[in-house]
């Protein structure tokens, strides 16, 4: 594989802005350390958590925060395109052209980008409580109707 020598724009301060989980930002710079240019990489979890040592749950939940923060899109599995804004290229006339052919709504340089990273975050870990709520619910409703059921039980003698 080239080398990739350009970039869109320097992500360093956006990346310090967001705060990401450090398992997100090691996943994000091996992500692009291994895409080719323009930033679509092969890849599957297992292989990910193997590069970084990481658990197969914990590769899902850093590539969901990827997700979240438009840094990174699962394309289907084991496929994953990097933000244009953030990929390499083998010019800067190709880093130029994705930018421009970008939709707004995925730009990394829009007003309040941080701010809404933060909000689907913060979404997102309000539908984690509302699932474990629900599961929690639905558990200990089967277990009192568990022990209505064995209530109900008569020995035969």
């Amino acid at each position: 594989m080239s080398i990739l020598r350009f970039a869109a724009v320097n992500a360093d301060g956006l990346l310090a802005d967001l705060d990401l989980p450090p398992a997100a930002y090691r996943a994000l710079l091996k992500l692009r350390a291994l895409s080719e240019a323009g930033g679509r990489i092969t890849i599957d979890q297992a292989t990910i958590g193997e590069l970084l040592g990481l658990s197969r749950p914990s590769v899902n939940a850093a590539l969901r925060t990827l997700e979240l923060a438009k840094l990174v899109k699962k394309v289907r599995n084991g496929v994953y395109q990097i933000n244009p804004m953030l990929a390499g290229y083998n010019s800067s006339e190709d880093a130029v052209a994705a930018v421009a052919a970008m939709p707004t709504s995925e730009r990394l340089d829009t007003r309040g980008f941080v701010e809404s990273y933060h909000r689907a975050v913060a979404a997102y870990q309000d539908q984690l409580a509302q699932q474990r709520q629900k599961r929690a619910a639905q558990a200990a409703a089967k277990k009192a109707a568990d022990a209505k059921r064995r209530g109900s039980l008569h020995a035969v003698g």
